[in-house]
């Protein structure tokens, strides 16, 4: 099992996509699995035939168990039957081959590599006048190349930010993986040098995974009066967040109703500008950019609160998180760097952001690093709400429904498209001065749209 999200420690089999036999090759996906963070495919990186699988679906699987073994020689020895893979000979109850102790983490794109194939060997009966056979050689190991350093995907993705080479990276970690603070050692290394790492112990040889079961399904009471839900994957982290914001951060919310009728017009409009075809205006993506422009105006906003070192950091790039109902619960990707994109490019990373969520397929790494957000409750038909803020967010914005209401228009009561803002922030890092700047800020903009559309 991959580490499919950072800081993840286990994730659930939803299905898997081959039986036992099926052959396979190197890129095809065979299971999908959910993380707290989302629902993602794992392909194999071996050509060969599944040989066994050691987890059904259903089963929540710690990060670095072996799921399945594929047999990368099928044709080389004779084939056992198939199924999971028991820990000896049903016939002769001889243990296997023992697993060399030098053995590589599994990591996405990797598998084991100093691990050979397990597999059970058909009993013979040699003849009673034939010599013993020699004991067999050990299966020559196949290390990973030197210039193909380990490391975990959000590793490398942070190597790439960083403009780090991982090939000049020395790694600490178990087994030669390169860390997170490897990579940082090597982008701003301290003035002083660091101390030599520890020497990594060999792991223990890696036995057959014990056999799990499914956890339990959804039940009934006797009754029927009550059903009862096991609480798991994106349902549990989301849990966990809200529970961790909610006692950690004293949050403050402020309300503004605002008129939004030049908004909807504008929106109208833009439908129809030759710049923006193919590409889905609401009023939602005006809320977007009113609220980019409102965080340039005033950036104090987006920030964070580093509880370990009692700092306050201040980002200088605004990934916007959109907050999306699935079908596994609410999760909440993020458009990077938001504040370089042009009103198209934002209704294009918008866009594809919803289709991501709504099929199941958005990646762990783009739910991640968020520095505010936006929970659209209009589409529900709610005007308003008190949001609680994504961890490590110091600001986030709720949406109301738009409906028409009697206005004061020009000194006239007129029927207006009128909307609920409210906004969470932490008031450890925002204080109401700035908090009501933010909001005001927003509802003006709202209000008079074209002020920010020369905005880039």
């Amino acid at each position: 099992m991959p580490d499919v999200g950072e800081g993840l420690t286990d994730a659930e089999i939803i299905t898997w996509l081959v039986a036992p036999g099926d052959r396979v090759h190197d890129g095809m996906v065979v299971c999908e699995v959910e993380s707290a963070k989302a629902a993602v495919e794992l392909p194999i990186p071996f050509d060969g035939v599944v040989h066994a699988l050691h987890f059904p679906a259903g089963a929540s699987v710690d990060v670095g168990r072996p799921i399945i073994s594929i047999d990368t020689a099928p044709d080389s020895a004779p084939d056992s039957d198939s199924g999971v893979a028991p820990d000896a000979d049903a016939d002769s109850g001889a243990a296997p081959a023992a697993v060399p102790a030098a053995r590589r983490p599994v990591l996405v794109g990797y598998g084991s590599a100093d691990e050979p194939s397990r597999r059970r060997h058909r009993k013979q009966h040699p003849a009673p006048d034939a010599p013993a056979p020699a004991a067999p050689s050990a299966l020559p190991a196949h290390p990973l190349p030197q210039d193909h350093p380990l490391a975990k995907p959000p590793v490398r993705k942070l190597a790439k930010d960083l403009g780090v080479d991982l090939a000049s990276v020395l790694p600490t970690g178990p087994d030669g993986v390169i860390t997170r603070q490897d990579v940082h050692a090597v982008a701003a290394p301290a003035p002083a040098p660091a101390p030599a790492p520890a020497p990594v112990t060999a792991p223990a040889p890696v036995t057959a995974p014990a056999p799990v079961t499914a956890p339990a399904p959804v039940t009934a009471s006797a009754s029927g009066r009550e059903t009862r839900l096991p609480v798991k994957g994106v349902r549990r982290a989301t849990a966990q967040a809200m529970v961790a914001s909610a006692f950690s951060a004293p949050h403050v919310t402020e309300f503004t109703t605002v008129d939004v009728t030049r908004t909807m017009n504008l929106a109208a409009r833009l439908k129809q500008d030759p710049e923006l075809a193919g590409v889905r205006v609401n009023p939602l993506l005006l809320v977007a950019r009113a609220l980019l422009v409102a965080i340039r105006r005033n950036p104090d906003v987006n920030a964070a609160w580093d509880e370990a070192n009692q700092e306050i950091v201040l980002k200088h790039y605004v990934n916007l998180g959109i907050a999306a109902a699935t079908p596994r619960g609410l999760i909440v990707p993020t458009i990077r760097d938001a504040h370089t994109l042009t009103l198209r490019q934002l209704a294009d990373a918008m866009a594809e952001l919803v289709t991501s969520a709504r099929a199941g397929v958005t990646a762990p790494a783009a739910m991640s690093d968020g520095t505010v957000t936006i929970t659209n409750i209009g589409v529900f038909g709610i005007d308003s709400g008190t949001p609680i803020l994504n961890p490590g967010q110091a600001a986030i914005l709720a949406v109301g429904a738009i409906k028409p209401r009697p206005w004061v228009h020009k000194g006239e009561v007129k029927p207006r498209q009128v909307m609920t803002l409210a906004l969470s922030f932490d008031h450890r890092l925002v204080d109401g001065e700035l908090g009501s700047k933010v909001l005001a800020d927003v509802a003006a903009l709202l209000e008079h749209p074209k002020r920010f559309l020369t905005w880039t």
